[in-house]
């Protein structure tokens, strides 16, 4: 394994003199923490698409530009005086070391040790509400399955996944009547309470829900593409046909890949 203080030395240093006063980069030094956090939301998302789709070769590059923001955030931070890049390393180490007492210590290794330990770090800093610590700025699908599995930590969870699956097809039904009521606040309200109970039903099945809607995503991409090419062939494009055909087109294409999957 390579001694990786000497790179991590020199994107420090890099960082820095992007951040320079003087002879730094004008963007770079027009940066803040605000402008600067959705590149890391971005980034993080980047990691996950790129291990996704198995691409190890581009990993290591994507890691990097996800630590870039790691290193950005920290010498924005020395520079107000708050904390340095050799604090955040230090405050990490020491809370894999304290979560992990049956690895580092004498303790043994016990159910709900992990959550046990964010629990009394939560106490720590006078987050006492079971969802305190839950952050606003997480994507809500995430923090819809994060705040129904703290929820359900204390007890307030379904016995069974198909009480979940009744859950849904309740408030499905709820939907369905505010849809024809044609209220948009309530029908937003309610699509809300649609999505919060899915993420619920996910995480009861152990699923991520963002990986789901990912793979949903990627399904619809790869075939309405397919419908797109196939009209190309015959000469025609999406504008020139009607939903009837690409529907037509879209079966045909689900066809084909069942076929493919049969077969393999």
């Amino acid at each position: 394994m390579q001694d990786a203080a000497p790179s991590l030395q020199r994107l420090l240093g890099i960082m820095a003199r992007l951040r320079d006063p003087e002879s730094g980069c004008p963007w770079d030094k027009a940066q803040d923490f605000a402008s600067i956090a959705p590149y890391s939301i971005e980034e993080a998302y980047e990691v996950a698409d790129t291990i996704a789709r198995e691409d190890w070769d581009g990993l290591p590059d994507e890691l990097g530009d996800l630590l870039l923001q790691v290193v950005y955030h920290a010498q924005m931070a020395d520079e107000k005086g708050l904390f340095d890049f050799a604090t955040v390393a230090t405050l990490i180490g020491d809370k894999m070391v304290r979560r992990h007492p049956h690895v580092f210590g004498e303790a043994e290794a016990r159910a709900g040790q992990w959550e046990n330990g964010k629990a009394l770090e939560r106490l720590a800093r006078n987050r006492r509400g079971t969802l305190d610590d839950v952050p606003v700025g997480l994507p809500a699908l995430i923090r819809a399955r994060k705040l129904s599995a703290r929820a359900a930590r204390v007890g307030f969870d379904w016995d069974t996944v198909g009480e979940v699956a009744a859950k849904v097809d309740e408030e499905l039904d709820e939907l369905k009547v505010e849809l024809e009521s044609g209220d948009r606040e309530k029908i937003f309200d309610e699509l809300g309470d649609v999505l919060f109970t899915l993420a619920t039903l996910a995480r009861k099945l152990d699923m991520d829900p963002e990986a789901c809607l990912r793979q949903a995503n990627a399904k619809f991409t790869r075939r309405f593409t397919a419908v797109e090419h196939d009209l190309a062939d015959r000469g025609l494009a999406l504008a020139d046909v009607d939903v009837k055909t690409m529907e037509e087109g879209w079966q045909a294409v689900k066809h084909r890949e069942r076929a493919a999957t049969k077969k393999t």
